[in-house]
This record gives C-alpha cells, structure tokens and sequence, in this order.
C-alpha cells in the first residue's frame, strides 16, 4: 500500500494541466462560478464601508432622512451577496459531479482495456479505491478548491487594500497578529498532512481487506478464521478510526486558534482606533468598519489553509489515477487489422514460447495444428501449461517468441474484438453476473432474442431446472451465482456458448467439479455444443476426451505426445502412465460391492 500513503507536492502544474482537461468541457460553468464568487466577494466588501458611511454621514450628523435609502441599498447587496453564492455553489456541484462522472467512466473504461497481466499484480481493492475514493477526492477540489481559492486571494486582497487606504497605521495594528496565524496555520497543514496521509493508506487496506475476505467467506466460515479475520479488521479499522480522531484533534485547535488570533486582532483595533476616536482622529465609522474588515480579513486564511490539504490530497489522488490511465495496452487491436473471410476455426501454434515473468518460460517451442472442425483434448499434470494455451490463443497475453495462426492470419495483425468473436470459453468455475437467467446467457447482446435463447437453453439441457425456478428465464441470479448448483452454473455456461455460436469451443476443465449424475447430462450438453465445431478441451478426467479426435500431452511446458487415446496408449508414455493412475485412483474411490461386480 505504499503508493496510497504518499502525498507528494502540494501542487504539480503537470497533473493540474491534466485535471483542468476534464474541466474544459465545462468552461462556460466554471465562468459563471468565478464571476459569481467575485459578485460575492464584492458584496461582501461593500458591507462593512455602508456600515461606516451610514454612522460618519448620517447618524453621527443626526441625518436619519437618507438613512432608509442606505438601508435599502445593504438589503439589495445582501441579496447579491446570497444569489451570488447560491449560483457559485450550485454550478460548481454540479460541474464536481459531471467530472466525477467523466472520470469514473475513463477509469472504467480503461479498466475493460488493460492486459490480464495488469489484474495479476494489482489488489481489486486498490482499485476500487482509484474509482471510489481517490475521485471523490478530485470532486472536493473542483467544487470547493479551484475557483473558490480565487474568492479568498480576491476577498484578501480587498480587504487589505480599503483597510490601508481608509487608515494606515489602524491597519498595521490589525495585520500585526499576521506572524501568529501564519505559525499556527503552518502547524496545522504540517499536522494534517500527516494525518492524511495515514488515512489514506488506511483506506485502500480496509478495501483490500474487505474484497479479499468477502469474496472467500466460505473458506473463512469452513476453517473457523473468523475470530481471527475479525481481529484482523479491528486492528485495521481501530488505527483508522485513530488516524481520523487525530486529524479531529487539529482541526479542533485550528479553528479556536484562528478565532482568538481574530478576537485579538479586535481588541488591538478598539484598543488603538478607539483611542484615535477620542482624539477626533478617526471616525467612530472607520473603527466599525474595521472591526468588520478585520473579521472578514482572518475567515478567507482558515479557509485557505483547509484548502491547502484539499489540494494536496487531490494531487496525490489525480498522480494514482492517472498512473493508472498511464497503463500501457500490450495487448490491443493493430492499426490497421487483417480483414479475413469468413472463418473456419483453423488454428495453428507456431513454435510457441512464453512466460508471465522474465524467463521463467511456462512453455516452450509448442507446436501444434487444429483442423476445422477437429475436437482436440489437452491433459497434462498441474503447471504444465495447457489453460495458458487458452490464454494465449485468446490473446489475453502475447506470446513471446513464435506465432499463433487462426485461419492462417497471426492472432496479433487481427481486431481483438472480432478474434475473441469466434470463440466461446466455458470455464471449470463459471463466473455469473447479478441479474436474470436471460441477462447471464445473453449477456446484453440484443441480437440473441428469446427464441434463441431458450433454444440454447434446451439443447444443453439446462432449460428444465431454469423452468423449475419461480420466474423461470427472468428468475434473479445472485452475485457470482451463489442460489444456483455447480452444475447448474455449468449447464447456464453451455447455453451461453450455444447462444453465441462460435466457430471455436474452448473447455476448459468443464467437468471437473460436477457430480457423476450431473457430469451423464453434461456430456450430452457438450456433445451438442461440438458439433460442427472446432473444439479445444482441457481436461484433468481422461475419459472426457477419450473420443476425441486428437489429444496433446503437455509436461513441464513442452508438447511430449499427441495422438487419438488409442495411439496414445499403444504407445506407453505420459500418457498411459496418467491413464493408468487415474483408473487405479477411480477404482480406489469405488464402493466395494461395485469393484466385486465389475471384477466378476
């Protein structure tokens, strides 16, 4: 979690460049805010000076007559002062939620585009952070940092200047607090600063922490980690909610801090104006009016000083989320794509090497050729590289030396998107989403509609249980599938891979985790799916592929065997040796009665 506690500069003009992009859209409401905040600032000068003219030229003269047109005139600036602020704080709400939006959808989006390689070395946790937290932290610096931190300096700058023309020295005795603000306002960015940037870290740890251990509470209930998970995230959320009473504890001292500085500064003013007054060097006017000015002077500095942190904290944010837009695609659609005909589901692998990490290859020089409409099972023991074919071929990563050919055109000169069009990849663990039987099968692809639909459902045989739940095809699916069985994820996986009508089926362990019942209707799921079809199977049940047309044995990363099982047999290597540790292991499991059965 290192890069979420550091803070770095209070402002980078490069990262602001960046921030202000998002902005430009919305220019014209970033202008009628700042001409808005000025109106408001303006307003609030001219009140302390009516002030001092309704004393000196009316009432200290016994003039009362004008004196209502003086009162209609602070009442009208009043209302400025409020419909200026009313439109300040609206426009830039709403300009901080649009560009919160904007933002959220390129993070998104570009979350869709990274490489798989990226998710291997990243917590979900971290980002969801990026999208959550970190903008919301970008919001509090367009709606009440950029454009308000020229109302104070415009406000500061009034101030002082009327001050100083209205009576000098009076104002040489108010500014003389000055060195106390600056001492406390400088403890107090340092302080939270700090402060901060623990809750910051503190943040990503509990989202990471959340994400791991909700996802995996079934391994946490069934190996009895709760007492310990539990102690875990108390020790997390205490020193959070430490590190946020701490930074309580500072703000609690700054403010009162600045109110005393301010209240001094007041009694400087009446104790030097009010002696001028009595010597008829000042006007009792001017000593209100200065009062007023001097407690306007100190409000903009706390302000200020608050914003100081929102600044800092949105820099550090907009350096991690930009970090991350910054990821580079090492996997992306080529410039200019191969167009092909239409497809046969012809694969070849080339002379395949490749590695997740420097040169740890996890296969090596692989070589292989899958003829259209050929059904090909892949077996080999664990880590010996068969789902990273998948991978590959998929283009999820790139390989690092040779090609993969489909329909003779290397994967890497095709579009993405259409390469991934022909394939359909049911998986061992089916990844469901929240909504409808429909919507997991269709997956908001509209051209597949409700005939279709139940068609693939049929014919894969998942259609009676899904008839058997209440709502039948619209029944509510829970997050990951929880409600449904392993074989029923399965059977709604096939109807999946049916509706889409790929040119090539990839399984991937499709069987491995079902019960033998379940495992009989499966298989007459899939030989519906195969057929017509170029199929790639991996298997870790042999006689799952034992009808297939060719079988590859991978070990150790390099391609050992390939034949159909017969050959494979006959031929008395790897293989053999799987298939007869595998029927000695299934037989072991078999219940006595049945072993004396099958033995007569």
């Amino acid at each position: 979690m290192h890069e979420e506690e550091v803070l770095g500069k209070a402002y980078d003009a490069r990262l602001m460049r960046r921030l202000l992009h998002y902005l430009r859209p919305y220019s014209a409401n970033v202008a009628i805010a700042f001409v808005a905040i000025t109106a408001g600032s303006a307003a609030s000068l001219a009140q302390p000076y009516l002030m001092k003219v309704a004393i000196d030229r009316y009432i200290a003269a016994g003039r009362v007559d004008d004196l209502d047109r003086l009162a209609i005139l602070y009442l009208v600036i009043l209302v400025v002062a409020f419909a200026a602020e009313y439109v300040q704080t609206w426009t830039m709400q709403l300009t901080g939620q649009r560009v919160m939006f904007d933002l959220r959808m390129s993070i998104y989006g570009h979350l869709q585009r990274l490489d798989l390689k990226y998710y291997d070395r990243n917590p979900v946790g971290r980002l969801m952070t990026r999208v959550t937290s970190d903008v919301d932290a970008l919001n509090d610096l367009f709606t009440a940092g950029v454009i308000t931190i020229f109302g104070d300096v415009f406000a500061l700058a009034g101030i002082m200047i009327i001050m100083i023309g209205m009576n000098w020295r009076l104002a040489l005795v108010a500014f003389s607090v000055l060195p106390l603000i600056v001492l406390v306002t400088q403890w107090f960015r340092r302080s939270v600063r700090e402060s901060y940037r623990v809750v910051r870290g503190l943040i990503a740890r509990i989202n990471a922490f959340l994400q791991e251990n909700i996802t995996g509470m079934a391994t946490v209930q069934l190996f009895r980690r709760e007492p310990l998970n539990f102690a875990k995230f108390d020790h997390i959320d205490a020193t959070h909610r430490d590190a946020n009473i701490s930074s309580i504890f500072y703000y609690a001292v700054f403010y009162p801090a600045i109110e005393a500085i301010s209240s001094l500064a007041s009694a400087l003013i009446i104790w030097y104006g009010g002696g001028r007054v009595m010597q008829s060097a000042l006007t009792l006017g001017a000593l209100v009016a200065f009062l007023q000015y001097s407690q306007r002077f100190f409000r903009p500095i706390s302000d200020m000083s608050d914003k100081f942190n929102v600044l800092q904290s949105a820099m550090a944010s907009s350096e991690r989320i930009f970090k991350l837009l910054d990821e580079p695609l090492e996997v992306k659609t080529p410039e200019r794509p191969v167009k092909r005909q239409k497809p046969v589901g012809h694969i070849i692998f080339d002379r395949v090497w490749f590695a997740y990490t420097d040169e740890e290859y996890v296969l090596q020089d692989v070589s292989f050729e899958v003829r259209p409409g050929q059904r090909v099972g892949i077996v080999g023991a664990t880590g010996s590289g068969k789902t990273t074919l998948i991978n590959l071929l998929l283009r999820f990563y790139d390989v690092r030396r040779g090609r993969i050919l489909v329909d003779g055109v290397d994967i890497r000169e095709l579009d993405l998107a259409e390469l991934r069009g022909l394939f359909s990849l049911v998986l061992q663990d089916v990844h469901l989403f929240s909504g409808t039987i429909a919507d997991n099968i269709r997956l908001g692809h509209s051209s597949i509609d409700d005939q279709r639909l139940k068609r693939a459902a049929s014919a894969v045989h998942a259609e009676p249980f899904i008839l058997r739940l209440p709502e039948g095809y619209q029944s509510a699916v829970a997050e990951r599938g929880s409600t449904l069985s392993v074989g029923q994820k399965q059977l709604l996986s096939f109807a999946r891979a049916l509706a889409f009508d790929p040119r090539v089926l990839i399984l991937d362990e499709a069987t491995s985790s079902v019960d033998t019942e379940t495992e009989l209707i499966i298989r007459d799921a899939l030989h519906v799916l195969m057929a017509g079809r170029t199929t790639i199977a991996i298997a870790h049940r042999l006689s799952t592929i034992q009808d297939m047309d060719k079988i590859l044995v991978l070990h150790k990363g390099k391609l050992r065997e390939s034949g159909t099982h017969q050959e494979l047999l006959a031929h008395r290597g790897i293989y053999f040796k799987l298939f007869e540790l595998q029927y000695k292991s299934e037989r072991q499991q078999e219940p006595l009665e049945l072993r004396t059965q099958n033995s007569a």
